[in-house]
């Protein structure tokens, strides 16, 4: 298996070496220290493992299905890094009085900011860690433990990591790969041109990790893409061939315009006939489902047939979401779900000839975790009727599942406006039209099942238009 293979949206190393490094040497100092009480969250995941002999059997057989053998293993005893599910609480436990660390190898083989992920990368992709990730009593103790760790995030005591050490995110090495992702390959800023900071105060103003991670756009940075030129219009042209040319360009106006809600890369485009009410959504296509992405809101049949554009979100990237319309929001919610399951056949069922399991199984589930992992929704009634309602669905996964909603039903907004944001990062979200809504976009993806092959160093901006809705002749 090629250990330098990229996770997508880079919320690991490109290199297993590195997540293994810091893992052992994570396991070496827990090991080094006595066994103590776990916090009052842990213990409840532990009785609720004890207590029930299915759950009991799936957290011991999702660490023993590991294989033993590189790179899934690298004690020379074949004994698996995290041993048993003890051990991964007794990690979890040093790790929620922490704040991720920026890597001391970072540049050279990126980040490790998502330390709970690293432990249990393999025993996710076994056919138990499948079953047990999916538990809903699972992921309501997985979401306790999130909160818990949430309120370290969100406290000054996280600014420990918010300096300029070899392992801080204000080192110079750490700037530098935030001001990279944030250029996205085509300016020059410095992180302070970028980002609302104050060079001058400790942690550049940022109270707490939480703040540093939520930062906001400089004001000049990101403005709204308003113009329609030649070039705009050629492009959409040139991506849609099966489309009949434009009604004149005049009649395609800003109003016509879909802007990008999030600095992301695309991953997938999905129209018509593939977007369906009720998918196996499980299967290695990850088909999307709409009841299960919409929670079954009432407005979901709207959407089949229509069209999903999803975009996913580097770890280094901004994570706010803005709106991509001007409207008024018809729904505001946030539905529970998942944190840790990832496709089935992204794990140790995909053949070692089609790359073997994901080093961070969800990564490579983008699709799938649409379904499964905890969400808000947000559906927006449009000023222009040609686009008519549409939705924006932000995704949590791993410990980047805490999704806040700014906005309210009933309130108007303007295109560019906030909707809300991820808290400790963020992973991936979709735009949904519904059926009827020809949406051309600047970038058509190239790969099968309407793929596109993402690059995270070059985000598309947030703000700018990603495409317009259509009249055909």
């Amino acid at each position: 298996m090629d250990v330098h293979k990229h996770s997508l949206g880079h919320w690991l190393p490109k290199d297993l070496q590195a997540v293994q490094q810091w893992l052992g040497n994570s396991i070496d100092h827990i090991d080094n220290l006595p066994d103590k009480h776990l916090k009052r969250e842990l213990q409840d995941f532990e009785k609720l493992v004890e207590d029930d002999i299915t759950l009991k059997i799936l957290a011991s057989l999702m660490f023993t299905e590991v294989p033993e053998k590189p790179p899934y293993n690298h004690d020379p005893e074949f004994d698996p890094q995290v041993r048993d599910f003890r051990h991964m609480l007794r990690l979890l436990d040093h790790i929620m009085d922490s704040a991720p660390k920026w890597s001391q190898i970072a540049n050279k083989v990126g980040l490790i900011g998502f330390p709970i992920s690293a432990i249990i990368e393999w025993p996710m992709c076994t056919s138990s860690g499948n079953a047990f990730f999916l538990r809903p009593d699972v992921n309501e103790q997985w979401a306790k433990i999130l909160r818990r760790w949430a309120v370290y995030m969100g406290s000054p005591d996280s600014t420990n990591v918010l300096t300029d050490r070899d392992d801080g995110w204000l080192s110079s090495v750490a700037l530098n790969e935030l001001s990279i992702i944030g250029n996205n390959g085509v300016t020059s800023y410095t992180f302070d041109q970028l980002y609302v900071c104050d060079k001058s105060a400790p942690h550049y103003g940022y109270k707490s990790w939480d703040d540093f991670f939520i930062r906001e756009f400089q004001a000049d940075k990101r403005p709204l893409q308003t113009a329609i030129d030649d070039n705009f219009l050629n492009q959409l042209n040139q991506q849609r061939p099966d489309f009949p040319s434009f009604i004149p360009p005049i009649n395609l106006d800003s109003s016509a315009l879909i802007y990008n809600a999030c600095e992301s890369t695309p991953v997938f485009l999905r129209r018509h006939n593939d977007v369906h009410t009720h998918a196996e959504f499980w299967f290695k296509n990850q088909p999307y489902s709409l009841s299960r992405m919409l929670d079954n809101d009432s407005f979901t049949p709207q959407f089949e047939h229509g069209t999903v554009y999803q975009a996913f979100l580097s770890a280094l990237s901004y994570h706010r979401w803005h709106s991509p319309v001007d409207g008024t929001i018809v729904r505001a919610f946030n539905v529970p779900g998942t944190y840790y399951s990832a496709n089935y056949f992204e794990g140790f069922a995909n053949p070692k000839d089609q790359g073997g399991p994901d080093p961070l199984a969800p990564t490579n589930s983008q699709a799938y975790i649409t379904s499964v992992a905890a969400r808000a929704v947000i559906l927006i009634q449009a000023d222009n009727p040609d686009i008519g309602l549409m939705g924006f669905v932000a995704f949590g996964m791993c410990e980047v599942s805490s999704n806040e909603i700014t906005v309210r039903e009933g309130q108007h907004i303007k295109a560019g406006e906030q909707l809300g944001m991820f808290h400790f990062g963020g992973s991936t979200h979709c735009l949904l039209f519904r059926k009827g809504v020809e949406v051309a976009f600047v970038q058509e993806p190239q790969g099968k099942g309407g793929m596109y092959n993402p690059s995270p160093e070059h985000n598309t901006p947030l703000r700018s238009a990603i495409g317009a809705v259509v009249k055909t002749t």
